[in-house]
């Protein structure tokens, strides 16, 4: 079983940076790929990034084009996700997952494993 656990998150005000990371540990997948997906109060939640095993693959949000960046270091089974020019509407509990298959995927249904998720607040 994989856990996942979230660090990183704040408070900021617009214009911003903050760094997500996600360690993973326990029977990791070994060339699984790693998303990042958010849920704002009262909505859905819904795909920000993902990344490939190899780190070769990345897939982004529309939204979050230009100013976010998603990595992993496989050595230490991490996937960091680099957020600048935050903006209030990126306020949301931000989550980690994982998948034992080698994609990039904005599906949520794909990933088998979860954190518990960091909160972001930007204030105007």
């Amino acid at each position: 079983q994989v856990q996942l656990v979230e660090s990183g998150g704040g408070s900021v005000q617009a214009g911003g940076s903050l760094r997500l990371s996600c360690a993973a540990s326990g029977r990791t997948f070994s060339s699984g790929g790693m998303g990042w997906f958010r849920q704002a109060p009262g909505k859905e939640r819904e795909f920000v990034a993902a990344i490939t095993w190899s780190g070769g693959g990345t897939k982004l949000a529309d939204f979050v084009k230009g100013r976010f960046t998603i990595s992993r270091d496989n050595a230490k089974d991490t996937a960091d996700l680099q957020m600048n020019s935050l903006k209030p509407e990126d306020t949301a509990l931000y989550y980690c997952a994982a998948t034992r298959w080698s994609i990039v995927s904005a599906s949520s249904r794909n990933y088998e494993a979860w954190g518990q998720g960091t909160q972001v607040t930007v204030s105007a």
